[in-house]
């Protein structure tokens, strides 16, 4: 169970007025859906079609939204790959050697036993203010419906003017021994929009008659980039550790950016950043064998009834300006005075 944590949150916004959050339980569907000063913010879904919930569409301030469409909602020209990759999600690719993050509808029949399922089982808590609360609770399962892990889960939403706030904090508790394998595939994932993808390193080039040199981009919507709190931009961001790691880019006339910060609390801080150009943002504390090449290892361990706990911000931006390095150095800090009571 989540205990109770301070509410002094320390949110960075503190010194500006809060909108209210009004969090609506649809009496069909098995969606919440969340709303910032009457605009709709995200949606927390949980249907049985779906192998894990998920928090589908997420929004900035100006209404755009900054996840993919695919599966569930297409957008004309935005990729069609890795069908899990749904929203706002946390799954994990080795637990006990069933892959809860590749699950998806695209997995034939005689390939699911390899795969595992997060079923929401009932919702906790559902409620509005100066911030949104959804909490609930989940089976981590084999095909079967055979119980590895429960999950309790809140989410945490709040905002003013153009700034967004998702808090994710998820405790799971083994229900028989637990090994989390190093693997790249895990834990908070996030597919953005085609816009913050990084652009195509793969132009064409071609000479007319006269020579003249024309480059043909093979993306012309994506415009993303990564930067972290070491200072790693790009591709080079991929499989190294930093306690930040923002994603930004323009969508329509906005400067956008998405952070994700990780708390100083969570097992192997800070973490390492499975952020690829195509549009996955993950970050992934357990999958140091895969990304320091085979150097080190965590593989995490829980013993029957034994619990972990992970938390997780989510930073949502748009405007004239992403925010600096440093001023998402101090959002770090001050998110890291966070504590449980």
């Amino acid at each position: 169970m989540i205990r109770k944590l301070f509410l002094l949150w320390l949110f960075p916004f503190a010194v500006y007025a809060q909108n209210e959050v009004e969090v609506k339980r649809l009496s069909a569907g098995r969606k919440i859906e969340v709303y910032l000063d009457k605009k709709f913010f995200t949606a927390f879904c949980y249907p049985d079609s779906l192998t894990k919930p998920i928090l589908f569409p997420i929004m900035d301030g100006a209404g755009q939204p900054v996840t993919r469409g695919f599966p569930l909602s297409p957008r004309p020209g935005e990729p069609d790959d890795h069908p899990h990759h749904t929203g706002l999600w946390l799954t994990y690719e080795d637990v006990n050697g069933l892959d809860f993050w590749n699950n998806s509808y695209a997995i034939p029949p005689e390939k699911k036993h390899l795969y595992g399922w997060i079923r929401t089982d009932s919702i906790l808590q559902c409620s509005g203010g100066k911030t949104g609360v959804i909490r609930y609770h989940a089976r981590w399962t084999d095909q079967q419906d055979g119980v590895l892990m429960y999950e309790d889960t809140k989410y945490i939403f709040s905002g003013s003017g153009n700034d967004r706030w998702i808090d994710r904090i998820t405790v799971l508790k083994a229900d028989t021994d637990i090994v989390f394998h190093d693997a790249k595939d895990g834990l908070l994932g996030l597919r953005m929009s085609h816009e913050l993808q990084i652009p195509s390193r793969t132009d064409q080039q071609f000479r007319d008659k006269k020579g003249n040199l024309t480059i043909v981009k093979k993306d012309s919507i994506a415009g993303g980039d990564y930067l972290t709190s070491e200072g790693k931009r790009g591709d080079s961001a991929w499989s190294t550790r930093a306690a930040w790691c923002k994603a930004f880019g323009k969508i329509g006339r906005d400067s956008v950016s998405i952070t994700i910060f990780d708390h100083s609390g969570n097992p192997n801080y800070p973490a390492f950043w499975h952020a690829r150009g195509y549009g996955l943002f993950a970050v992934n504390p357990l999958g140091e064998k895969i990304f320091t090449s085979g150097k080190s290892s965590f593989n995490l361990e829980l013993k029957k009834n034994n619990s972990v706990r992970f938390w997780y911000r989510i930073y949502i931006q748009n405007g004239q300006n992403t925010p600096s390095a440093v001023s998402l150095d101090r959002l770090e800090e001050n998110f890291n005075k966070l504590k449980e009571e």
